[in-house]
Formats: structure tokens, sequence, C-alpha cells
């Protein structure tokens, strides 16, 4: 899942993308509110974590931008201004949520997984296919009750096929979603990932579409040990 966090408070900022890595997911750190509007229209955003007081352009014209443009990406507003006048003018004008700083680390990524769950049309908290079981939460992955350790990009690209099983990721998007616009990667980093599950998990769950991406083999996942 890739998350673009805007904010520029240096500190704070930096606090919440290591926080939002270390739960697998990618992240694009923006400083000001007219680089933000660009990459929210460049597309290839799951989620959108907002500060309102920002540089160049305020959070809530940032808001009333995607919206005018048809972008239906989920946004958070992460804001200092605790009026219920903010909060509901935030909201109105287009947020999902509102969460008022200072926050508790744990809030913030519950709220970013439920915001992602609800996009997504998912209502348990859980995503499970057959005998495989991922949990965004603890960030755990059972096999058949085994549990399966997995570090963070294996555990996200897992999460991204879990979400559509039986449907391709085609393998372009698999990395644009692992990956952040900062981070330097190799062109076969997606196959690589691929490779290592097939290591952890029964080989067959992961089907190769060759030229185009990966699937979750739904029945492989049904039938259990391989």
């Amino acid at each position: 899942m890739r998350i673009l966090l805007v904010e520029d408070d240096p500190s704070l900022g930096e606090g919440i993308r290591t926080a939002l890595r270390r739960a697998a997911y990618s992240v694009d750190w923006m400083r000001d509110g007219r680089a933000a509007m660009a990459a929210i229209r460049d597309g290839g955003i799951d989620l959108v974590l907002l500060d309102l007081g920002l540089p160049h352009l305020d959070g809530i014209e940032v808001i009333r931008g995607a919206r005018r443009a048809g972008l239906d990406v989920p946004i958070l507003v992460l804001s200092a201004r605790e009026r219920a006048s903010d909060r509901t003018l935030g909201l109105d004008v287009g947020a999902d949520d509102y969460l008022g700083k200072p926050f508790d680390t744990a809030e913030l990524l519950a709220r970013v997984r439920a915001l992602l769950r609800r996009s997504g049309g998912q209502a348990q908290p859980s995503l499970a296919c057959g005998e495989l079981v991922l949990d965004p939460a603890t960030l755990s992955v059972r096999w058949c009750g085994r549990e399966v350790d997995l570090p963070r990009r294996e555990f996200a690209l897992l999460r991204l096929l879990m979400e559509s099983p039986g449907r391709i990721l085609p393998r372009e998007s698999a990395q644009q979603r692992l990956y952040g616009w900062d981070e330097d990667i190799a062109s076969n980093a997606v196959d690589v990932h691929v490779h290592h599950l097939r290591r952890k998990l029964p080989a067959a769950l992961i089907r190769t579409v060759r030229g185009v991406g990966y699937v979750l083999d739904e029945k492989a996942a049904m039938a259990g040990e391989a």
C-alpha cells in the first residue's frame, strides 16, 4: 500500500514516516500543499495523510482540488486545528477522517487500516483466502494455522495479492505500490520478493502470468498444505 504523507514539520513527518514503514506501507513524504496536489493528481496513491497548515497551498484547498478533479483517494486529515468548526469544514469539503494533533501512533495506524479497508470494500480486519490469513494490525501471516515470518516488503506484496485473490496484480503496479519515489528499485525487485514468498509458502499459491504479473491462486489456498 502506498501512502502520501503531507506534513511540513520535519520531526513529526519523520516519526510518522518511520511508523508507517515499520507497518509495511510504502510512504512518499511531501512538505507543501502544491507538491501534494501534483502527487495526488499523478495517481497511484492508496491513502493521503494531510496536514492543513501547509506552505504554498492550504490543506483544505488540497482536499477541495482533489475532489473537484473527481479523485476519490481516501484522505485522513492530521491537524492541530481542534475546533469543531475546523473538523466539520475538513470533513465537509471531502476528507474521510480527521485526527487532531498530538495523537497516538497506534491510533493513527488503526485509522489508516480502517480507511484502507473501507476503500477496498473489506469488512473484516484480517484478509483470508482459504488456509492463508494475513492480519495488517499485527503484521502476521498464518498458513494452515502455522505462523509465517515475513519481512515488510514480502508482507506488503502478499497483502496486495490477497486483496484481490484470483485477479492479476501487474508487476508495474506492484512495484509502484511497494516503493516510494525516493527509493532505488532494482528492475527485478518484485520478482525477487515473489521468489522469497514461494520459499516460505507453497509455491503454487502465487502463479506467474508471463509478461504481466502475478496472481494469488484461490484453489491452491483452499487446498491447504502442499
